[in-house]
């Protein structure tokens, strides 16, 4: 079998689809015997090694933090033509959708689309309630097409339901938790006391960390602003870039953003308290993340993240609002932050590795392309091999 995925949504600068296609990638190479490419207009920036990679020609459009776009869906569409699918699954919801949909409806293939992105939401505050209105008219009128629609978290799959986009069904996302894991005792020890050394901090300093883009739905000032109140006894390690990076306070020290998946789980597990003030996340990887490297989570009683932080791993503040953000921060400190950390660890593996999520995500193939059997042989069943 050949699986495509195909999404504008895939660059060198991570994000939740570009560490999902990764994963899926490397996990069928080892594991499966079905076919895997990937298409994207942003390949030839991306360092990730993946066994597939095509690019599709595009060009770059102001607004998009840095993807490229297709102008037409002819382009994708031919090349999705040539590499014969048996299943293609949309990341986004513009031409490489509509190349997806032309496929099924030409070819009879299987068409699936993951709703990686709350756009009613990001097109709000830029364009107003009219268009965010719109834009729900648009997304109803696509996903409707699809034979399968996936939402990484309950609060997507609501919306679309409330869209009119019945069906979508809950798949999360996942971790590497052999990647993303906590440091033995001793070592973490001499990570952290390296860590405030070299931010000059005292080791008694409580460590937070942020690590994403640094975008407006991230409200990445709001948090400055919740540590500054917070004084130089707590300090903000901010990780990642973007167009909208917050106001330099004392206490906050940025590091450009981690490539190196490893390099980025040894900083998480050096530091005490991952901050996440967002309230409008599709799903929120890097507090999962974070959780499997035992660290505790304040995040914002909203979106994706809330689904994930429950009271035994972290606490959860009120959208837009310093004080609430502040205060749950100084709170958690006043907990059992070790305790804390291994209930995070245990959630994050026994729910969220990817040897436990990317087996669903594949029967959910498996069970679409039973249903929509092809003429005049049937497709190939997804066959999974022992991971040894």
């Amino acid at each position: 079998m050949h699986l495509v995925d195909i999404t504008m949504f895939y660059a060198a600068e991570g994000g939740g689809v570009s560490t999902y296609l990764n994963a899926k990638a490397h996990w069928l190479a080892r594991r499966s015997s079905v076919r895997h490419t990937i298409m994207s207009p942003n390949v030839e920036t991306c360092g990730a090694q993946v066994p597939a990679l095509v690019r599709i020609p595009a060009a770059g459009l102001p607004g998009f933090h840095g993807y490229r776009m297709p102008l037409s869906v002819a382009g994708p569409a031919r090349l999705l033509a040539s590499a014969h699918p048996d299943l293609v699954e949309a990341g986004d919801a513009g031409h490489c959708a509509w190349a997806a949909l032309r496929m099924r409806r030409r070819h009879g293939i299987p068409a699936v689309a993951f709703y990686h992105s709350d756009l009613p939401r990001l097109v709000r505050p830029r364009l107003g309630s009219w268009a965010a209105s719109g834009t729900c008219k648009y997304l109803a009128s696509l996903y409707r097409q699809f034979d399968l629609v996936l939402a990484p978290s309950r609060v997507m799959v609501q919306q679309l339901e409330a869209m009119g986009v019945h069906g979508a069904v809950h798949q999360p996302l996942g971790i590497d938790s052999a990647v993303f894991r906590p440091l033995p005792a001793r070592e973490r020890e001499a990570a952290r006391d390296a860590l405030c050394a070299r931010l000059g901090l005292a080791p008694q300093t409580r460590l937070l960390v942020y690590a994403g883009r640094f975008t407006p739905e991230k409200k990445l000032g709001l948090l400055a602003e919740a540590v500054r109140k917070l004084g130089p006894r707590y300090h903000l390690v901010l990780v990642g870039a973007g167009i909208d990076s917050p106001p330099d306070i004392l206490n906050m020290t940025r590091m450009p953003y981690k490539r190196d998946q490893r390099q980025l789980a040894r900083l998480l597990a050096s530091c005490d308290v991952l901050v996440h003030p967002g309230d409008c996340e599709t799903f929120g990887l890097i507090v999962l993340e974070a959780m499997a490297c035992g660290l505790p989570v304040v995040a914002a009683n909203g979106g994706g993240v809330a689904e994930l932080v429950d009271e035994d791993t972290g606490l959860l503040a009120e959208p837009d609002s310093v004080d609430s953000l502040a205060g749950a921060i100084d709170a958690i400190f006043e907990r059992d932050l070790a305790r804390m950390g291994m209930a995070a660890r245990r959630k994050a593996v026994e729910r969220y590795d990817w040897n436990e999520i990317l087996p669903q995500v594949l029967g959910r193939y498996d069970g679409l392309l039973g249903r929509h059997a092809r003429t005049p042989r049937e497709p190939e069943r997804i066959c999974v091999t022992d991971s040894n």
